[in-house]
């Protein structure tokens, strides 16, 4: 069954909604945005939702090199939530390692989500599993987005819009075609311009391993608890 992240959280009332929606994955932004949160407002939400320490147990060496990675990445998170869901991301763009670490620390972050141009090797610096985005644009591929990801990094890989000035909750869609020719070869979370409304098809055409929301969830830029329920059941209906 895919997962389902619900990204741009404010206010503990919305974490404790979507999780009883059956959110998989709770995201919390420190970039900048319209709904970026501080520190102190990001330690309210992991309070609401109970966070408790455990961790996701990182591949074995062997696996570095290959697609093995990913996947076995992908299994690991899947088996931590068995124990402790929802899991709480940070989102990030283009900060330095260590105040990354100590954010994640303060606010019992289970992963990081890094968002900006940051180079691969920069999960390595980073003490929690990273799921790093790519951007995809008008003329990119498959192959070309495959090209760019690297075992060994990154636990997870985040598809989303490439629009100019802008690292997420853009609201806008890109080529499902390419997305699902990824998810074929990797596991993925699938972003950008999805929607209560759109989230069963694409879920349908990609077989993403999970799914990203914000803005197609929120009403005059507010979470709205009844698109959130109706997202996470569309997501999850999907044979």
């Amino acid at each position: 069954m895919t997962l389902v992240k619900i990204c741009g959280i404010r206010e503990p009332r919305h974490a404790v909604a979507a999780a009883d929606a059956g959110a998989d994955l709770i995201g919390v932004v420190f970039a900048g945005s319209r709904r970026r949160v501080t520190v102190e407002q990001a330690q309210a939400i992991a309070r609401a939702l109970g966070s408790s320490q455990a961790t996701a147990e990182a591949p074995p060496a062997e696996a570095l090199a290959d697609a093995r990675w990913f996947r076995q990445w992908a299994r690991s998170i899947e088996n931590l939530l068995w124990r402790k869901r929802p899991l709480l991301v940070g989102v990030f763009a283009d900060a330095e390692a260590a105040t990354i670490n100590s954010i994640a620390e303060s606010c019992g972050l289970d992963l990081v989500q890094l968002s900006g141009h940051e180079a691969w090797g920069t999960c390595l610096e980073i003490a929690r599993p990273v799921i790093k985005a790519i951007r995809v644009s008008a003329s990119a591929s498959a192959r070309s987005v495959l090209a760019t990801m690297r075992p060994g990094t990154a636990a997870i890989c985040l598809l989303d819009s490439d629009v100019e000035g802008i690292l997420g909750g853009s609201g806008q869609t890109f080529d499902w075609q390419v997305a699902r020719g990824v998810a074929a070869k990797r596991p993925i979370i699938l972003a950008g311009g999805l929607t209560p409304e759109s989230v069963g098809e694409a879920v349908h055409l990609v077989r993403p391993w999970a799914v990203d929301v914000s803005s197609g969830v929120e009403t005059d830029g507010v979470k709205d608890v009844a698109k959130i329920r109706a997202f996470v059941a569309a997501a999850k209906e999907v044979e």
